[in-house]
């Protein structure tokens, strides 16, 4: 019976209850519990395994440039982290509010691994998030224009909660990708949250999008009321011999 009752778990894909009760019998604990006992503990398991592979999707949906948690930021007092706000930022209650992170300093700092840090808290969390490298991204979306999936890629972009676009301004905007920058916040706001990392201090923005219509339409929706992280010091890679943005 109990061979039968394990194949029939598995083949539903009650990946939990199988383990749980698979377990139960090989170390003989099914005796120690009672029929409510026993039926509470497989579905905690099976709870606890669905909470888990939804967790481990989110995070391989993701694509976050590093595997990166807020527990291994390192404060280092020349870099102007404050440690309170990185912790309010863990709790991801910006998301719930359609606030904006924008995370600024030279190459190197560890921008990329904060944001990591924060966006796979965030998918702990059970929020949607996207990370992307910026220039990648609207070279991505100008290919799109020539293919037809255009608006199929802003639409999946758009049901993000939390996209990170990291080395903003890394090369300035070119008409096609501005106007598509425009779409994105414009798609976003009120809506949805943005982390942003830039080499660039947020003052040097405007050039960088270009077009002064548009570069004052998009940072007014991206930098009003936003949260903000200016890290300072060397380059991590420098003092450490490692990758750029691999520090914590």
């Amino acid at each position: 019976m109990n061979t039968s009752t394990l194949d029939k778990l598995r083949k539903m894909k009650f990946f939990g209850m199988f383990h749980a009760f698979k377990s139960s019998m090989e170390t003989g604990k099914t005796n120690d519990y009672t029929a409510d006992e026993l039926l509470a503990h497989l579905v905690d398991a099976e709870w606890d395994d669905r909470q888990n592979r939804r967790i481990e999707r989110t995070i391989l949906y993701a694509r976050l440039r590093y595997k990166a948690s807020i527990e291994d930021v390192h404060y280092h007092a020349d870099r102007s982290i404050d440690r309170n706000q990185i912790m309010r930022l863990a709790d991801c209650t910006f998301v719930d509010r359609f606030e904006n992170l924008l995370i600024t300093g030279s190459t190197g700092i560890g921008k990329s691994y904060i944001a990591s840090a924060v966006g796979y808290q965030a998918c702990v969390l059970g929020y949607r998030v996207l990370y992307t490298s910026t220039p990648k991204l609207f070279a991505k979306l100008k290919m799109a224009k020539a293919d037809g999936s255009y608006m199929k890629e802003l639409a999946k972009i758009e049901r993000q909660q939390l996209l990170i676009l990291d080395d903003f301004g890394i090369q300035p905007f070119d008409a096609q990708s501005r106007a598509a920058l425009m779409e994105i916040i414009e798609d976003r706001h009120g809506k949805t949250s943005l982390i942003i990392t830039s080499q660039l201090p947020v003052s040097k923005w405007f050039e960088v999008i270009g077009e002064k219509t548009i570069a004052d339409a998009i940072l007014d929706r991206i930098v009003h009321d936003a949260h903000r992280i200016e890290l300072k010091g060397e380059s991590m890679r420098r003092k450490r011999n490692v990758e750029p943005e691999n520090s914590h």
